[in-house]
Parts: C-alpha cells; structure tokens; sequence
C-alpha cells in the first residue's frame, strides 16, 4: 500500500490568524510534492493553517507574542517558504528565547523539528505549546498524530482520549483521534470519529480529507474519491464544494488518480497542490517522476530541488534527482545524489540501475579514466541484477545494457591498444657500410683534394 507522508497537521501556523521502476529508466514514484512554483490563479500559497479554535469558543487565554518575538517568527515563516528548514528552525528558535509564552513558535518550530526528522525534539516543541496553552488544538493533533507515526499510536490515543474529556465541542481533537485510529489500521472508528468532527464543526475540512485519506488507507478508492468531491468540486449550487483550495485533497486525489492510469488528471492535481502548498513533498516527487518518464529533466529538476530542502532524507526525491541530473549533463551532481541514496538505503537496487546509466552514458566521469567508468557501470548493472533479478514478463532491459557496456569496453581496450602499438620506438636502422668493388673489396673511397 502507498504511505502518505506529509499529510495531516504538518503546515505552519500563520502568525496573523501547511518505488517502481517506470518511464525513461531510473525514475521512481515514491512508495506513498509548469515548476509548480506559482500559484493557481485565485489561490493564495498557504505556508500555514488557522489555529482558530474549532468549537468557535476560546476558553484558554492566547497571550500575544512580543515585538522582537513576531519578528523572528516571520522571518522564520518566510524562510520555511523557501525550503531553508535550517534557517526557519533558528528563527522559531529566537522567538521562543524572546517570548517563553510563544505557543505558536513552539508549534511551529515542532512542524521544522519533525521535517528535519528530530522526532524527539518535535515532540518536546509540541507539548510545549500546550502548555502554555493547553487547548491549541494544532499542537494537540500534531503531538498526537506524530506519536502514532513513531509507532506509539496507543501512547496518541490516551492523550487524546484525555484532550477529548477536556474538549469536548472540538473538531480538531476528534479528527485526530480519527487520524491516529487510520494510522492503527481501526478504519471503523476512525470513519466514526471524522464523522463525529464534522458534527462538531459541518466546514472543518480537515476531519473530510482523514475521512478520504482512511478510505484510501482502506483500499476504498470510490469512496475515497467520492469524498474528496466534495471537499473540491461539491455538487451543484446547493452543495457548493467545502474547501476547494486543500492541498493536501488534491494530493491525496492526484495519487489515487495516478494509481488508476488517469496520468492527465494527476499531473492537474500534482501542480495544483503544489501551487498551493510548495512544502508537499510528495506532489513534487511523483510529478517529477511523470516529467522524467516524458523525458522532460528540465522540468523535473527544479522540483525535485526544492522536494529535498523540504525533505533532505526523502530517498526518492534524491534517486530521481540523481537521475534527472544524468540527462542534464550534470555528471559530478548525479553521482552525487546517487551515492547519497546509495549510502542512506544499500538495499535499494534501483540506485545500482541509476549508476550503471550515469557511468555508461556520461562523457566523462570526474575522476574517471573512461575505461573506468564503463567497468563501473557493468559492475553496478550486474549488481542490479543481483539484488532485483528479472521476473518473468517484465520489461527490463538490463542485460542489453551489460552487453553494450562490454562492447563499448571492448572498442576501448581495442583502441587503447592500438594508441600503445603506434607509440612504441621504432627498431634503429642498421649501421651504414662502405660499398664494394666488383672484386668484393671494399672501395676506398677517394682523398680528399689537397688544397
């Protein structure tokens, strides 16, 4: 089954209140985020989501953050807009040590923490957020649900079991519930919970995606994109669509779009998320890998750039990249990516396949004598087929790239020996003799004139 990941309760607040082998050889969709750069006409670029309180009643004083505190914290929104996890994490940092009453920071800096894969950090910077304000229903979800993914749903499920006693009317702390009980394969009560938030809160559009999402989870792809029209396109003027700018509904639609064939609709989906949330890791990866099975590396690159700010562990994103960099010409930055995924995951046989093309077909490898190469990228092939041996009719063109790479080895080897033939020293001429005369003797040859 596809995992999802960046889904969920994982976009920054706002201050002023978000494989398989396919195609051209090498491109790989993730086992589940035009440039996509730029926004759909009417559709603003969310870098953060509300943190209005769900049951529309605040009952837990929100003190305001300080002057020094607000702008940290928007230069650290404006830096996780752009990818620089590193900088939006320092800057969340300084708004905390300016203002410890920062809840908001604390969220946010949880939401950088957990891209970075600091678990225990983020999960610190949540919890803290609740205590200075114990019902922001943000940080509860993602302190919830980000237990469940560390594989401790048991450990989400009793803080939210005690968020709902204290929460009553929340939306929010239901719809995680749902979320963590999707998580735990329970899709009874997960359907049940969502549905309970929606009672709660009928425009609380997140409780509808947990709903699609579980439905997905479920194997349920009617009825996962049955919900998900709702959520987008609605049906009619009577039931305009509930929140048609979700980003992360699109996602969830391109993917399943995308798993039945309909390569148009996805790729609609895919840049649609994306323009509205460039921080969705997953639309990146598996437009790029649409891009790169067209042949289209210019197109792929750039998203697949900024998938890795958002992600740098995300495997994919740098297998593709690697890839995407190959037909650039950009050899040195390919091997660099591919050596990256090589060492991040050694049971990844895609990564060998992926070398095997980059020493075969590139120019010239840095640090590389082209015999080298070509010996490396039959080393790498054989070892693809070592690790991913081919299967009864599949497509899989390995064993003509091994033979083309020998053959290209053998032009080299002939060619190498030939330029050492044609530079060896010729054998020195045998010394000259005075001739002789017709009696055999040799000639004297005559004196020198007297002057």
């Amino acid at each position: 089954m596809t995992a999802l990941r960046s889904l969920g309760f994982v976009a920054l607040v706002a201050l002023a209140g978000c494989a398989k082998k396919e195609g051209t050889p090498g491109a790989q969709s993730p086992d589940a985020t035009t440039s996509g750069d730029s926004a759909a006409p009417g559709a603003a670029v969310q870098v953060g989501i509300s943190d209005a309180p769900t049951s529309g009643e605040v009952t837990t004083e929100r003190p305001q953050m300080n002057a020094s505190a607000a702008e940290a914290y928007a230069a650290g929104l404006a830096a996780f807009k752009v990818g620089d996890l590193r900088g939006a994490k320092t800057q969340f940092q300084r708004a905390t040590q300016a203002d410890s009453k920062a809840f908001q920071a604390y969220y946010s800096l949880g939401v950088v923490e957990e891209r970075l894969n600091e678990i225990s950090n983020a999960v610190s910077s949540y919890r803290q957020a609740t205590v200075i304000v114990s019902d922001y229903e943000p940080a509860i979800a993602a302190y919830a649900i980000l237990l469940a993914k560390s594989g401790k749903p048991e450990q989400g499920v009793d803080y939210l079991n005690g968020r709902m006693s204290a929460m009553p009317k929340s939306a929010a702390v239901s719809a995680a519930m749902a979320e963590v009980k999707s998580i735990q394969g329970d899709s009874g009560a997960a359907q049940r919970l969502a549905q309970e938030a929606l009672k709660k809160n009928p425009d609380y559009s997140p409780a509808m995606v947990t709903l699609a999402r579980d439905h997905y989870r479920a194997r349920r792809l009617d009825l996962a994109l049955y919900t998900l029209k709702a959520i987008l396109d609605g049906d009619g003027t009577e039931n305009p669509p509930r929140d048609k700018n979700n980003a992360d509904a699109r996602l969830l639609r391109g993917l399943i779009l995308k798993e039945q064939g309909n390569r148009p609709a996805a790729i609609d989906e895919f840049e649609k998320s994306i323009a509205l949330r460039p921080d969705l890791v997953e639309s990146r990866v598996h437009l790029a890998a649409y891009y790169l099975e067209s042949g289209n590396a210019t197109g792929a690159a750039p998203l697949l750039e900024n998938a890795v700010r958002y992600d740098n562990d995300h495997v994919l994103a740098h297998l593709n990249l690697g890839d995407a960099y190959r037909l650039l010409g950009k050899t040195a930055e390919a091997r660099r990516e591919l050596e990256w995924v090589q060492k991040k995951d050694p049971q990844l046989a895609q990564v060998h396949y992926n070398l095997g093309l980059l020493y075969l077909f590139s120019d010239n490898v840095p640090g590389m004598t082209p015999t080298q190469a070509t010996d490396s990228a039959i080393a790498e092939l054989e070892q693809y087929k070592k690790m991913r041996p081919r299967q009864a009719g599949s497509n899989d063109d390995t064993d003509e790239l091994i033979t083309r790479a020998k053959a290209k080895k053998g032009i080299l080897d002939a060619a190498a020996a030939e330029s050492a033939a044609a530079a060896k020293p010729a054998a020195p001429a045998a010394p000259a003799t005075a001739p002789k005369d017709a009696g055999g003797m040799t000639a004297t040859p005559p004196a020198a004139p007297k002057k």
